[in-house]
């Protein structure tokens, strides 16, 4: 018997279990994340709960069913509060990076289909710290400068030509993103681009960024600041499924 134990004492342990993260856990560090940089998150969805709640009470004094309608307007008492509560963290997150090299390629990344970002830059300006990066969508190529708009409209019309070069006949869109008059702002990236009216099929696009990628770029790294899409909780398990 001492035989045996000492044997099975000196086996190396079963690997842990990686522990599965739940829904409220999500939730909770949605919440986290969103109180550092706003701090009356917890008053707006206390105010939103109550809100929902109250409407339903006074309906259900209306049409004598308070219990009915209270069973109703908790649920989406509950889901008023995740969407308030995801649009202030998106929000909280974009304001944590905004200023920092790169912040347009986290945002431009949150795109999830239909455009791809290399993750270096194709211009840049190294006295300024003023950057172009490329993506290729059915759009067409779209170039997104970081910069003040009197700087970077030069790096982004020397890219331009760059591209036109070896792609005389795709369109090439250009976007400054910061918050100068004319320029895109951060939060709202992301959607300019998914805005484009597309104008190519799958497989144009996949020679148009073939041939890109032979023109190359800056192959300069860019310092990581917090990627609202990594950081994002998943929604479907804020809302439970």
């Amino acid at each position: 018997m001492a035989r045996q134990t000492s044997s099975s004492s000196s086996a190396p342990d079963a690997p842990a279990k990686a522990k599965k993260v739940r829904w409220y856990h999500n939730i909770w560090q949605a919440y986290q994340v969103t109180r550092r940089s706003d701090k009356a998150i917890t008053w707006w969805l206390l105010g939103t709960f109550l809100a929902v709640v109250g409407v339903a009470l006074v309906i259900g004094f209306l049409v004598d069913s308070v219990v009915y309608l209270l069973f109703i307007g908790l649920p989406f008492a509950f889901i008023a509060v995740l969407l308030v509560l995801v649009r202030r963290f998106e929000k909280a997150s974009y304001q944590q990076i905004e200023g920092t090299p790169g912040a347009s390629l986290s945002a431009l990344r949150t795109i999830r289909r239909g455009w791809d970002f290399p993750e270096e830059p194709v211009a840049m300006d190294a006295r300024t710290q003023d950057l172009v990066f490329r993506g290729v969508g059915r759009a067409g190529v779209v170039l997104v400068s970081e910069g003040p708009a009197h700087r970077v409209a030069k790096l982004l019309e020397q890219e331009r030509r760059r591209v036109n070069r070896v792609l005389p006949k795709v369109p090439v869109i250009l976007i400054q993103c910061g918050n100068d008059e004319g320029q895109v702002p951060l939060r709202k990236l992301s959607r300019q681009v998914q805005r484009l009216k597309p104008t190519l099929d799958k497989q144009a696009v996949a020679e148009i960024t073939k041939r890109l990628k032979a023109l190359g770029g800056t192959r300069l790294p860019v310092p990581k600041g917090v990627d609202p899409f990594k950081a994002r909780p998943d929604r479907k398990g804020m809302r439970g499924r």
